[in-house]
């Protein structure tokens, strides 16, 4: 006879409970060589992003990088002119230009989340087409 209120709690194997490692998702987050300023902001990368047309991001700029007013500022992404570079929808004329650092904090910018636009699953089951261009996916080897 079991008491009432009593919880069964079974080991749980590490596999099947393994923790969130960031670089097994997409997109990602990405140092930051040059941002131009203007009428929309475009900023290059030091490496190639995996960011989609759409996606929500945030930039994280050290004050030893000027362009402070662009700190922690969101933006979606316009266009993708090269695969270093995102078009922000951020007006950031007259602000203070972008110096690149040596310094051990590298301005960055990351994905914060996504507007759910795209195709969605119509026909049930049937169609195996659903896709959210910008939401976050499970990359990851295990």
């Amino acid at each position: 006879m079991t008491s009432v209120g009593s919880v069964v709690s079974y080991p749980i194997p590490a596999y099947s409970n393994v923790p969130i490692q960031a670089q097994f998702y997409k997109p990602s987050q990405f140092f930051i060589s040059t941002i131009v300023l203007g009428a929309t902001t475009l900023v290059t990368t030091t490496e190639n992003h995996n960011y989609d047309i759409g996606q929500l991001v945030r930039l994280l700029i050290p004050s030893s990088c000027g362009c402070i007013q662009l700190n922690a500022v969101s933006a979606y992404v316009l266009s993708i002119p090269a695969e270093d570079q995102v078009e922000l929808n951020i007006y950031s004329l007259g602000g203070t230009a972008f110096n690149s650092t040596s310094a051990t904090t590298q301005p960055q910018i990351l994905a914060i989340g996504d507007i759910n636009y795209g195709q969605i699953n119509a026909n049930g089951l049937l169609d195996q087409g659903t896709y959210i261009p910008g939401s976050f996916i499970n990359i990851s080897p295990l």
